[in-house]
């Protein structure tokens, strides 16, 4: 069997462990729940932003999908500052940002005032999320590594799985005209209690790191313009707003010049924004591909399933959410196991979840092409429960593996690269799998749609699934 990295040997050998690191790394990771949830948590709230403020099908999408976009345009370069100017430092300016946005998303009068909000939440998530991972580097050693990521999987998953739940109580308990807005506000405590404490636990710096280093800003803009021509159709969905598909080729000739200016970096002995020998660590980029396909097609069986559940059987948003507990349930239990048991199976664990979400969503499949009318939410319980099992062997053992051989002072700028595939894969799947949703209950039943929409999300995973094979086949001859 593979494992997935150099564990307690050479430096790590010598590590003095910091003791306030299970404390921070209980402040990072409420932190990571806060802004990964705001992912998933709108979705059950669509309805009820529609009625509250006349918001489109459009202004919908870029509820949901906006967040993604700027979530994901900059992660890369907050990934990197924090590794060369501490990682507390934009710990606390991320968490900031968020909790302002979320105010002004609360009391958003208009469409136009709550997507501008959404667009700042994802930039403040973007800016929190990387150091999460590279905290885990920097303060973890060995066993412990393998631990800790076993808990950031499980915020993962749980926090994209448990959205809906969350969602529906919070509108069930605060009405459904006004609710949406409590979903925005119950970030502000969180935040504020963030930040107090990561100015106590957290680290100030990482031995070792330097403010010396430039950020290569050419390396920021063309990055961040190829990412932002790649995800705009994708967020924009079928609607275009009249910038079409043609900005996807422009975002790919950019991440082209983007490597090409990185190697140019390198070769003349500077410090570029990503060092591409990134890419050749064992590991880095299967675990990235698998991590990106996966959250794909993961993260848009909620957004149909939760619209379906509402609009389609005419449950309140808080039945919607529990409907996808078993999900989330599932999730929770195997997240820190599947974290713990990667470190002596390695590819294997992911593999096998993999499989056993392919299973959970070809038995929901079935039971929407079977059953009708108020039985059909208590038949998806078992097959979401399985899909969910699955689901925690997936995400918290595919990071560690992803990131075990990367070196600590990369840490943060190597997360920000598997986040931006996650969420370039979160924009992508609910725009595709949403299309095909919405274009086939507008002319026929929703759960007709909803079964078809599915489908398109299995595919996904299997694509997933064959490239941890891949992976997987490649380790063992290795080996």
């Amino acid at each position: 069997m593979s494992a997935p990295a150099r564990s307690a040997a050479g430096p790590d050998a010598e590590h003095e462990p910091d003791p306030r690191r299970w404390k921070a790394l209980a402040v990072c990771l409420v932190a990571g729940f806060m802004a990964l949830l705001d992912v998933s948590i709108v979705n059950v709230a669509l309805p009820s932003i529609r009625e509250g403020i006349g918001a489109s099908e459009s202004d919908l999408q870029w509820v949901v999908s906006g967040y993604a976009l700027t979530f994901g345009l900059v992660l890369v370069s907050a990934g990197r500052l924090g590794d060369t100017t501490g990682r507390r430092r934009m710990f606390v300016l991320g968490v900031g940002l968020f909790t302002v946005s979320s105010v002004l998303a609360g009391l958003a009068p208009n469409q136009e005032t709550l997507v501008a909000a959404r667009l700042l939440q994802g930039v403040g998530g973007g800016m929190l999320n990387p150091q999460v991972s590279a905290l885990i580097q920097q303060l973890f050693r060995g066993a412990e590594r393998g631990r800790a990521f076993g808990m950031f999987g499980t915020t993962v998953g749980i926090s994209t799985a448990v959205g809906p739940i969350l969602g529906g109580l919070i509108i069930g308990g605060t009405g459904a005209a006004d609710g949406w807005r409590w979903i925005f506000f119950v970030n502000i405590p969180v935040g504020i209690a963030a930040i107090v404490l990561a100015l106590r636990w957290i680290p100030a710096r990482a031995a070792g790191t330097t403010t010396r280093e430039s950020l290569d800003p050419v390396g920021v803009v063309l990055l961040g313009a190829g990412v932002l021509g790649l995800l705009l159709p994708l967020v924009e969905g079928r609607q275009g707003g009249g910038l079409g598909w043609w900005t996807a080729p422009v975002g790919a000739v950019l991440l082209v010049a983007f490597v090409l200016w990185e190697r140019r970096v390198s070769a003349r002995g500077g410090s570029p924004l990503i060092d591409l020998r990134l890419f050749a660590q064992r590991g880095f980029t299967p675990g990235a591909i698998v991590g990106t396909v996966y959250f794909a097609g993961f993260t848009a069986i909620f957004f149909v399933l939760t619209i379906f559940f509402q609009e389609g059987l005419g449950m309140s948003a808080l039945m919607s959410g529990l409907a996808i507990t078993p999900f989330a349930a599932g999730s929770a239990v195997t997240a820190g196991i599947g974290g713990r048991l990667v470190s002596s199976l390695g590819r294997i664990v992911v593999t096998g979840g993999l499989v056993l979400v392919v299973i959970g969503l070809l038995a929901v499949d079935v039971v929407l092409s079977t059953v009708d009318g108020n039985d059909l939410a208590w038949a998806l319980a078992l097959p979401l429960l399985v899909a969910g099992i699955g689901s925690g062997f997936v995400i918290a053992p595919n990071i560690t593996l992803t990131l075990a051989d990367v070196p600590v002072e990369q840490g943060g700028t190597a997360g920000g690269v598997l986040q931006t595939g996650q969420r370039m894969g979160t924009a992508a799947g609910i725009a595709l799998v949403g299309a095909v949703f919405f274009t086939v209950t507008a002319g026929g039943d929703m759960q007709d749609g909803a079964a078809i929409a599915l489908r398109v999300a299995l595919a996904t995973v299997l694509l997933s699934l064959a490239a941890s094979v891949v992976d997987l086949v490649r380790r063992r001859r290795g080996a």
